[in-house]
C-alpha cells in the first residue's frame, strides 16, 4: 500500500547544478539556488494544471 505523503517528484540541489553547469558552465552560488527555487516553485506553481491535464489526457488516450 502506497503512503499518501510519497514524494512523487523531485529536483534536488545535484539536478540543479548539473542543469546550470550545462547552461550556464559553472554551478551556482548559494544566493542563486535561492533564487532558482524561488523561479521553480513558482514556474511548477503556476502551469501545474497544464501538467497534471496532459499527463491524464495521454493515461486515457493509450
Amino acid at each position: 500500500m502506497r503512503q499518501q505523503d510519497e514524494l512523487v517528484f523531485s529536483i534536488t540541489l545535484e539536478d540543479l547544478q548539473h542543469e546550470a553547469i550545462e547552461m550556464m558552465g559553472r554551478t551556482l552560488t548559494e544566493e542563486e539556488v535561492e533564487i532558482a527555487k524561488d523561479g521553480l516553485y513558482e514556474g511548477l506553481r503556476f502551469d501545474i494544471d497544464t501538467v497534471y491535464r496532459a499527463i491524464f489526457f495521454e493515461m486515457i488516450t493509450r
